[in-house]
């Protein structure tokens, strides 16, 4: 299982494999041939309540995480589709948080990962 992380604003690169943006809102200022996204799966990330509630503050990245794997548990259709794709070879999650340590992708790897 190949699993990247990557910035929408960072180049894309041909190691990336099926570009998957995972963010709701598209990234403002790209366009789509720069992003050269695959496939947006915006329904896989945070509510907007819990987005919002999370505000990218590092003191609640832990309720984040927990609140956003529960969101997955009850969505499993858009999991399954994730796992699918992620089998047929490398995935790279694109997200826009200028955080790249505490956010909705880095949240999303470990959940398919565990």
């Amino acid at each position: 299982m190949q699993i990247f992380l990557k910035r929408a604003y960072a180049d894309p690169a041909p190691k990336d494999g099926l570009r998957v943006l995972i963010d709701r809102l598209w990234p403002r200022g790209v366009s789509k041939k720069e992003a050269a996204i695959d496939l947006w799966l915006k329904e896989i990330a945070p509510s907007n309540a819990l987005r919002k509630s999370f505000g990218h503050d590092p003191s609640r990245w832990e309720d984040f995480r927990k609140s956003y794997f529960t969101e997955l548990d009850e969505r499993p259709d858009l999991v399954e589709i994730l796992r699918e794709k992620i089998a047929a070879g490398p995935v790279t999650l694109v997200f826009a948080a200028r955080d790249e340590q505490r956010n909705n992708a880095v949240a999303l790897k470990e959940y398919l990962e565990s």
